[in-house]
């Protein structure tokens, strides 16, 4: 339970998210627990949505290799089909398909959703590993509609990406009993925007 924020605007990328972690219906005070829920991949900074087991599984995936290439779309997919390849080989805890009858997809289910900024942009990748690139901004986690709706209302404002992507987060925060805590932000310089200017 997240909720988790980019937004590019400026020239400039934050990634965004809420520190409260939940254990079932329970949740820890956060001055007795603060989850960080965004990970720093070389020049990447990737934010796990789900499951809170992903956080401890990507950092030790992350601890074996060099810091990936994720510049595109392509780079993010292939990322994540070695990480789906190496769960399944290194990490036996993990199920194939998330167990949802209702759900007939013919691919695999990470049941979690992550969001990754760089200097290229903002992409999210869904549960079955698909990536999606997104000019100005998205959130995940279970307060993602909120945050989306204070983004689509505050973005054409005159207020900087942090602000924006703080502001998100306390909506969702306001909203969603499973997030809460303090704001951690990650910022990045938005390269592929100063590469388009001519």
């Amino acid at each position: 339970m997240t909720i988790a924020v980019a937004v590019r605007k400026g020239g400039e990328i934050v990634i965004a998210a809420d520190t409260q972690n939940n254990f079932g219906h329970n949740r820890a005070p956060i001055a007795n627990h603060r989850t960080q829920k965004i990970l720093t991949v070389g020049g990447n900074h990737l934010a796990t949505s789900g499951w809170g087991l992903y956080a401890n599984i990507l950092d030790d995936f992350l601890a074996r290799k060099r810091a990936p290439k994720l510049d595109t779309e392509r780079d993010v997919f292939r990322f994540f089909q070695t990480f789906w390849k190496a769960l399944h080989e290194h990490y036996s805890l993990v199920n194939d398909q998330c167990q949802h009858e209702e759900e007939r997809s013919p691919f695999g289910d990470l049941d979690a959703s992550f969001l990754l900024v760089n200097g290229g942009g903002i992409f999210f990748v869904s549960s079955d590993t698909s990536v999606t690139a997104f000019e100005q901004y998205y959130a995940v986690g279970s307060g993602a509609e909120f945050a989306l709706g204070a983004l689509h209302a505050l973005y054409d404002c005159d207020l900087d990406a942090e602000t924006l992507a703080r502001r998100a987060c306390a909506a969702a925060m306001a909203f969603n009993v499973y997030c809460g805590g303090d704001i951690d932000v990650c910022r990045i310089t938005d390269t592929a925007a100063a590469a388009r200017v001519p």
